[in-house]
């Protein structure tokens, strides 16, 4: 009889996802693209993009290969992707020119870069997809999407309890703050390049 809830995979796929995702780790990003935002604002963009994030994953999890197919893409084309959309960002911060746009602009950045390709990146998208593979009963199924959801409460927690930092390091601490994640986005986009020009290589050589 097939198991209601595998804890195991639930585990393995909890402890990876929350790795590539890094909720702790989006919080200077976050501050960063959210400074000029309202605390109501603030909330609501967290809101957004856990939602985002999750949906995303939760389609490339159980369609992915299938849309990539059709599309005829491969993994290392949208990690490139994802890469230099991130670069383009990273590159606002560190300049400033992004600084007016985002904190009083139209654009919700809650969808774009946040939600995707920040959160529901290439690293999480491909780990999902790999863990949809063993899933081959209700009990993995439940494990793997109980291990997704658990994943992006902790991201949303993350991001709500950021708003009172946000109080604290007002405009100039949030100035240092953009600039440090603009760094720090940088460095991971780059990253992400780096690792699809090397997955090219080995699959054309």
């Amino acid at each position: 009889m097939d198991r209601i809830f595998d804890a195991s995979i639930f585990t393995s796929a909890f402890v990876t996802l929350f790795v590539i995702m890094d909720p702790v780790g989006t919080v200077p990003i976050f501050l960063s693209l959210t400074g000029g935002y309202e605390p109501r604002r603030v909330r609501r963009a967290a809101r957004q993009a856990v939602l985002v994030s999750l949906v995303v994953i939760l389609v490339f999890a159980f369609f992915g290969q299938s849309i990539l197919d059709y599309l005829h893409v491969s993994l290392p084309a949208l990690q490139c992707a994802g890469g230099l959309l991130l670069l383009l960002v990273a590159l606002e911060l560190l300049t400033g020119r992004g600084d007016e746009p985002m904190a009083q602009g139209d654009t919700n950045v809650a969808l774009v870069p946040l939600g995707t390709p920040l959160l529901a990146g290439p690293g999480a998208i491909v780990a999902t997809m790999v863990f949809s593979k063993h899933v081959h009963n209700v009990g993995d199924f439940l494990a793997v999407g109980a291990a997704v959801v658990a994943v992006h409460l902790c991201i949303w927690l993350a991001m709500t309890f950021s708003i009172p930092i946000l109080r604290l390091l007002r405009e100039s601490g949030i100035l240092l703050v953009t600039r440090i994640a603009g760094l720090l986005l940088s460095a991971i986009a780059v990253q992400l390049v780096a690792d699809a020009v090397h997955a090219f290589i080995k699959a054309y050589s």
